[in-house]
Formats: structure tokens, sequence, C-alpha cells
């Protein structure tokens, strides 16, 4: 089991004395103990269930300090206490065991990574434990969490008086706001648009949940804006997927397929007129956990908004999927947190309330659609928005549906698009009232998404320029923290990887973290602090605390792919300054150095059986894609390299240069990158160790604890990148040429952004295609590919 902390704070022994006594773990008192004294009231503290000292000293009986001694017992000896024996009190109160994860004789030799507290003294002083004990709180259990933090979800913060609110320990804010008594309510904020042209400003439905202590003292927000949070028409969307078993068309030629049409902006209506103000909110509703990591920021004294924005069920305006003004319903949110917009408490008594309990700083979080929208808003340079955690987000919306002059669906979703969206998420329809003044508009809206998104070329046009935030990233005030999947084929690493490249000269704090998950939240593994790392941002950028979270927290981090559980820091992903290696493609392989002056074709149109089986079955094409014997050969080209002698860590964006050719006036290259070989690597999900074991509050929601695990069986291969291009567009993305039938043509083509580490004994693997049945049309059509080996060659940027 390893353990990653990278939140931890150093702190002095000064520091460390001051904070135990801050969360009263301590007295001054304690202070002047003897050495068994005070290690017996820390244990007392360390079961903060119990009432009495003599149920404690029970407890405490049960954990083991020596061979042969128990914890109580070295309480009351007069013999020495020694590191040993604090080690294998930690190591039981962390979780492990006894005889099994660790030997008692010599706990510090324990085999799982852990926190395990250093000594000046073979015999412990009072400063020791108090050193000790502060380290024993700040590390994570074997249930992923802090001993403080599972302490608390056992009541330990519950039964004090006097906690200064909030509380902060270790550079964390610590959940002592009660849960209990949280406040659910209700707001209509008034956005400066009017997109459902209805002659007024749309109003947008926020709900909030926040401690009630912020009441008499204003605290941080937490706000996720969420497309999905009123409801969505999954059948709607099901029924507008498009069929993308259809050819490749020809695209007329162009030199630009952007405009240079300006919008022009329509007239505001006028704010709608204040009849009274109020600091009592109309409307409130139930319990609604959404994101267990905003959850559990309640308890630590942050309020949580979200807001689902314009076309959603109970607000007003029409769903735009990702365009500016879906970016302005986002951050007018914002606005009326840091008092700069107004809300009301209803939709029709134009009575305003303002976020006086709001301490105007704000957060965004969450994952996909959510996370896009965070990084929209800091894209605007908003007051008020401090940070943003964007969760595998989308940074381009060409870079979802869209591929170099391709369409391409989001891994698992074939057929799905912008219009797809816009519909699945128009929740208004879900209240027939509403919907009946709003069909006919709706209708049109959807409409126009379906035309201007252009499925027939697959073109980046001004739908997707408008739709492309990385074009305002300087404008970016707030810090950001982005979080991706290096597996993510929905939201693809590409999204994460521009951005990152976008804000790199901005003078803004910034960190990355990459996990090897596909599309999926990270705050619940075990081998990783992420929800402190999280805490110790958010305190400092929030509650303004200088805890030094800019510099503890690793610039960036990522997750291993060839062990469980093993996290790295590194300065940078993909830095221009990494090596490169180059490799040839040859009838034999990738080679790094001999060249061939062969052509090698594949013919993209498969037998109808064949067809129909991989189009519904898009898994087994993928594996008959990798075999070297399957019905796809001559379908594409495989170039595999020798065993890997050494580790290899690729780290960037791996670059295919092919002269290619095709034998129609169309055509696309699709190309995968693979790592080869029968070996044991890490399962595709991550496993559920326990179920509901990491509190995020004393008698409050849990959380299971998950962990990416080695699988038990070897497999044959494991994906890395990927990539694909509509040969039209080989010179520019915004530029359109024609195919000329048999011409060889020079093609560039940039996989999609990794950072995997090729062990010694694997095969790196080029897999040369056209359709992608996952992701591209599916034609079927007859087109034969010719590869000029000379002048082909792979690029893999490397540490």
């Amino acid at each position: 089991m390893k353990i990653n902390q990278f939140a931890i704070a150093p702190t002095s022994l000064a520091d460390e004395k001051k904070e135990l006594l801050q969360i009263q773990f301590i007295r001054q008192a304690d202070l002047q103990l003897t050495p068994h004294r005070l290690l017996r009231r820390l244990l007392q503290q360390s079961f903060p269930e119990v009432t009495s000292h003599e149920a404690a000293d029970t407890k405490i009986a049960n954990l083991l300090a020596a061979d042969q001694l128990d914890a109580l017992s070295l309480t009351q000896i007069s013999g020495d206490i020694k590191p040993l024996h604090i080690y294998n009190l930690i190591l039981q109160l962390l979780g492990f065991e006894a005889g099994k994860d660790f030997q008692i004789n010599s706990p510090a030799a324990i085999t799982s990574t852990v926190n395990l507290p250093e000594f000046k003294h073979d015999s412990l002083t009072n400063d020791d434990l108090l050193h000790g004990w502060y380290q024993l709180l700040i590390t994570h259990t074997t249930t992923g969490q802090t001993f403080l933090d599972q302490l608390a979800g056992r009541g330990y913060f519950h039964r004090l008086d006097d906690l200064p609110q909030p509380l902060f320990f270790n550079g964390k804010a610590q959940p002592v706001f009660d849960t209990t008594k949280l406040i659910h309510e209700v707001v209509y904020v008034e956005s400066s648009q009017d997109t459902d042209h209805d002659n007024l400003r749309d109003l947008l439905k926020v709900e909030i949940t926040r401690p009630s202590e912020s009441n008499q003292q204003p605290v941080p927000v937490l706000y996720t804006a969420s497309p999905y949070n009123q409801g969505t028409n999954d059948a709607d969307g099901d029924a507008l997927t498009h069929n993308v078993n259809v050819p490749l068309k020809e695209k007329p030629a162009t030199p630009n397929t952007l405009s240079d049409n300006q919008s022009v902006p329509t007239k505001l209506p006028e704010p709608r007129v204040i009849n009274t103000h109020t600091d009592q909110a109309d409307e409130s509703f139930g319990n609604t956990f959404d994101y267990s990591l905003n959850d559990y920021f309640l308890a630590r004294g942050f309020a949580v908004v979200y807001a689902a924005g314009i076309g959603t069920k109970e607000s007003d305006g029409l769903r735009t999927t990702g365009d500016p003004e879906e970016t302005t319903s986002t951050i007018a949110v914002i606005e009326w947190l840091n008092g700069k917009r107004t809300a009301f408490t209803n939709r029709t008594a134009n009575v305003a309330i303002a976020a006086t309990w709001s301490n105007r700083h704000v957060a965004m979080t969450g994952r996909s659609y959510l996370g896009t929208l965070a990084t929209a808003a800091a894209t605007t340079g908003v007051e008020g928005l401090k940070t943003i955690i964007c969760e595998a987000g989308i940074s381009s919306w060409y870079d979802y549906y869209r591929e170099n002059g391709l369409v391409i669906a989001p891994g698992g979703f074939p057929g799905e698009d912008a219009d797809v969206l816009a519909e699945e998420t128009f929740s208004r329809q879900q209240q027939a009232g509403d919907y009946s003044r709003i069909k006919e508009k709706w209708q049109q809206q959807l409409a126009a998404i379906t035309t201007e998104q252009d499925r027939d070329t697959g073109n980046y046009n001004d739908f997707w320029d408008a739709r492309n935030y990385r074009k305002n990233a300087k404008k970016i005030k707030a810090d950001v923290m982005i979080v991706h999947g290096l597996n993510d084929w929905n939201v693809k690493p590409r999204n994460a990887e521009k951005l990152w490249r976008a804000i790199s000269d901005l003078p803004i704090s910034r960190k990355l973290i990459l996990h090897q998950g596909p599309h999926i939240y990270i705050n619940n593994f075990r081998s990783l602090d992420y929800t402190d790392m999280v805490n110790l941002w958010l305190s400092h950028e929030l509650y303004d605390l200088d805890n030094h979270a800019e510099k503890i927290l690793p610039d960036v981090l990522i997750q291993d792919n060839a062990s469980a559980e093993s996290w790295q820091a590194y300065p940078d992903w993909g830095a221009a300054t990494n090596h490169t290696a180059h490799y040839h493609l040859t009838t034999d392989g990738l080679s790094t150095s001999t060249t061939d002056q062969a052509t090698v074709q594949f013919n993209d149109q498969l037998d109808d059986e064949h067809f129909q089986q991989y189009a519904k079955d898009n898994a087994q094409w993928q594996r008959d894609l990798v075999k070297k014997s399957s019905p796809l050969e001559g379908h594409r080209q495989i170039f595999q390299a020798l065993a890997q002698s050494d580790d290899l860590v690729i780290d960037g964006c791996p670059v295919l240069h092919l002269s290619v050719s095709s034998d129609q006036s169309v055509g696309l290259i699709s190309a995968e990158l693979v790592d080869l070989g029968n070996f044991k690597r890490l399962n595709p999900l991550p496993t559920v160790l326990a179920r509901q074991a990491m509190a995020v509050g004393d008698h409050f929601r849990k959380e299971d604890l998950r962990e990416y695990e080695l699988s038990k069986k070897e497999t044959p291969y494991q994906l890395i990148s990927k990539a694909h291009i509509n040969l039209q567009n080989r010179t520019a993305l915004t530029q359109v040429d024609t195919i000329t039938s048999g011409e060889v043509y020079p093609v560039t083509l940039e996989l999609q952004p990794t950072h995997y580490r090729l062990t010694a004994g694997h095969q790196l693997g080029l897999i040369v295609y056209a359709t992608d049945f996952g992701m591209t049309v599916r034609g079927n059509q007859n087109i034969t590919y010719t590869i000029s080996l000379a002048n082909s060659w792979l690029e893999l940027p490397h540490l």
C-alpha cells in the first residue's frame, strides 16, 4: 500500500504545539505532564466516541506498543517510551494490522508508504510525543483520510465548544461547522442577456447550501455550474443522435473556413425594477448531494452553489452548448455572489436578495461540462473568481466534437453533437406550461445549432471558434488547477494540455494533476491525498490563509501507469525541452536506425458482416485492430518496435509524419500508439476497496474508498494515444484542399498528449488506419491508402 501525501505543510514544533492547543487536542496543563501521562492523554483523545476515561482505557489496552506490552500498560510503567512503541501505536491507529501489515518488533520497516514521524531521541520526551501525534493527525489512514478527518467523522469536533470558525490545522480547514443546520435556499439571478427574446432579462435559478453560521460571518463559495443540475432529457437526446454510418464527403476547397463576420450586439432589455429588498429567501430545497468534494467543504466553512444556467428548468433562456451566452449566464452568478448583480426571491415579485453571507471569494468546481464552464468563466477575468478546479473540462468544443477537419465523437457516444447535448440539457421542457410558451423558439434554436455545427464538413468554423475558450486565456486572473485523465477519451487530454500551455506565461498559480483514469472523479482514491490538496489550495485561495499552498503542491503531479498507487511530481508536462526519439516506419516495424523505400497499403472497406459487427461492438473492433491476425488485416498497417531494454517515459504529444495518398477524392487517416505485450496492467477503472468508508463530516455524507489496482490477468496491449485527420485539412485546420487520386501528400498528425512509462520488455506499436468505429463517421467506403515509408516517421517526446 502506498499512501502518497503532497499536501502536508512543513510545521515547526512550536506551531505544532500551538495548533494542537487550538483544536483542543491538548490543554496547556498537559504540557507539564510526565511523558507517560501525556501519552495516555494523547491516546484518550484518539477515541472521541467514548465519554469516560474507563471506556477510553479499554480501547487503549487493545493497542500493542511492543511484544507483550499493551499501550495502557506502557502509560503505567516507569521505563522509557521508545520510538518503536509510538510507531506501533501510530500504525495501528492508522488502520494497519500488527503481524500482517507490519511487525511489532520492527514497525519502521513497514513496506507500505506512510508518513511516520522522525524522532530526535531514543527516550522520547514530551516534545517528541507531541510531534509524533501531530504527524499522526495529518497522516492518511488506510481508509483514505487523515487521522484527524477520521476523528472528526467519529465526533471529535462535535463534542468541543468555543472552537474558532473557520479552524485550520496544518494549513487546511477543519469540519467545525454544523452540517445538521445547513441552510438550503433558492434565488433567481438576473443575467445581462435575453436569450429567449421575450424582452426580459433572463432569470437564472440558483440553489445554495450554506452553513447556518454564515448568517453571522461571511463564508467563501464553491460554485458549480452544472447544466445537468435540473434534470436531463435523455430519451430526447438519444432520439436526436446522428447516424454515423455515413460516407466521408468531399469538401469544397477554401483557404479559410472562418468568416470575417462580426456579431452585431442586440439591444438588451432594461433590468427589472426592484420593489423591495429582503435577506430571507422564499424557496428552499432538499438535500441533494451532487459532488462529494463540495459536500466535504460544507463542514469546513464553505457555501456550495449550483446553477444550471440558461435554458434549464425554472430558469429563462435557451440552451446554446458552450457559446458566449452560456458563459455570460455562468458568470452572472459569480457577479451576484460578489455583490455586483441582482437576484430575486422569486420570479415575479421583484424582491431583491443579496448574498450577504458570501465573503466574495469564489471557486468553481466540477467535472466535464461543469469543469468546462469553470474554464469559460475564468477566461472572462470576472471579479471575485479566485480559482477554478477544472476536472476533465473542455477548453475548446471543437476538440470535443471535431478533430482536424473530421466529425469525431466523444468516446462512448457515437453520433452525439452540440445539438444533442443542447436537447439533453434543455430541462425547461420538463415543465409543460413553461415549454408550451417557449417550444417554437426552442425548435428554431435547435435547428440553428444543427445547421451551424456543420456535420457535413467537420470544419473549424465560426460556430466552433465562438466556443474556443483558449482564445481568451490571456484574460484569466484566477489561479487554475487542472485535473484530467490520461485515458479520458470523452474529453480528450488535448483539452487539458492546450489550456496548460495557454496559461503558462500568465502571472497566476497553476497546478496540473494527471491520473490514469477515464472520465472520472479522483477525490476518493486511497493512494493520493487529493482532497487534502484541494483543501490546502482552497483554504489559501478563498480564506486568504498564508499556508504556502502554491509552493507546497507540485506544479505537475502524474499517476504512474506501470505500477499501482504511484504518483510522481514533475516541473512540467510535455515541456519543449524534452528529448525526442525518432522512429522510422519500415516494413519490419518501427526502427530508430534504418529507413525503408517501400510503400504499403490498406483498404478501408469491410465486408458487410464485419462492418455491422464492429458498428455494434466498438470494443471488439478495437481488440481486432491491435491483433496481428484478425479480420482487419489489410485494413490497417501495424508498425512494431523492438522490445524495450530500458524504461521509456513518453511525455507530451507524439507526432506522426506520413507521406500518404488516397485513390479517391476524399480520405481520412487515424493512428493509435499502443503498448504491446502480455503483461499485467492497471485495471481500466478503479476498484471499490470499501463502501462508505470516508466520512466528509460528523453524521454527514460518506464516500466509497477506491483505488487503481493491477489486473490479476495479463492483457495483450494498452492504448497510449490516438489521433485523426481529414486529408483535405492536411495543410492547416482552417484550410481545405482538394485531394487528387493517387497523389502523395505529406501529413503531420499530432496525437493526443500523454505521459506513459513504457517499461522494459514492452513493445511500442503504431497502428495506421482510416475509419475509427468508436469516433469517426463509418462510411465503409472503398478507399485504398498508400503510405510511402521513406518519408514517414514518428516523433516521441520523452523524459
